[in-house]
């Protein structure tokens, strides 16, 4: 998208839903791109009439990583992946290092006249999706990667992060982010800590909680799945 035009729909999210500054140089850049203030991880309520109304060729969404996961989620629950996805971060995340997307005045520039290129699109079993990092803390249990062993016994952090290349996760004490490198369990071990790179990852434990782009899951579960749906979401980025 090499112009500005009327398909850019500008979605600021913010906890009083009302628009909020993005930056002292802004202004020439936004001029008669249409702006609509947003709650926080916004739901169907909030996002799907905008949709209807605007027919967007590209959403920008200003806000953190889990506002873009819930816009992202409610492009994938109304079939319309095909929507170019540009992102805003109140600050340097999880998304931004996963994805090499800038911040401040340069992630502006980039969101209107960038170029999208398809994505993994990353799901979960409870119907979210995955866009930065999740977590599971003090985890016992095992951990799948596709047929990669990656987790038996107890962990510190379980860390997953979608990516360019798929699915990566490992299992540590510090919460180290996954470099997709393979690190097998030996199947017959009774215990141990690897990474791996794949399509799906599968958590059986005692129940724990699960965090997905800083937001903790209501409730403690004994199983979660994360994985690369069929279609991918198409992103702004370098």
């Amino acid at each position: 998208m090499s112009t500005i035009d009327s398909t850019v729909v500008l979605l600021t999210c913010s906890d009083d839903g009302q628009a909020r500054p993005l930056g002292v140089n802004s202004s020439g850049l936004v001029a008669g791109v249409p702006e609509v203030a947003l709650p926080t991880r916004p739901d169907r309520t909030a996002v799907d009439p905008v949709l209807a109304e605007h027919e967007p060729q590209r959403v920008v969404v200003a806000g953190t990583d889990a506002d873009l996961a819930a816009v992202l989620t409610r492009l994938l629950r109304t079939d319309r992946l095909g929507v170019e996805v540009a992102y805003l971060p109140s600050a340097r995340s999880a998304a931004t290092a996963t994805w090499g997307l800038p911040t401040g005045e340069n992630a502006l520039r980039l969101a209107l006249t960038g170029a999208a290129s398809p994505v993994p699109l990353v799901r979960d079993d409870a119907g979210g999706v995955l866009v930065g990092r999740a977590e599971i803390h003090d985890l016992a249990g095992e951990c799948y990667c596709d047929s990669v062993l990656v987790l038996r016994g107890r962990t510190r952090r379980l860390v997953v992060t979608p990516g360019p290349a798929g699915i990566a996760v490992r299992a540590g004490w510090t919460g180290r982010t996954p470099d997709g490198r393979e690190r097998a369990v030996a199947p017959r071990a009774p215990h141990g800590r690897g990474s791996a790179l794949g399509r799906a990852v599968q958590v059986g434990c005692e129940p724990a909680t699960v965090i997905n782009d800083g937001v903790a899951h209501p409730r403690q579960v004994p199983r979660w799945t994360w994985y690369r749906h069929t279609q991918d979401w198409l992103l702004v980025r370098p």
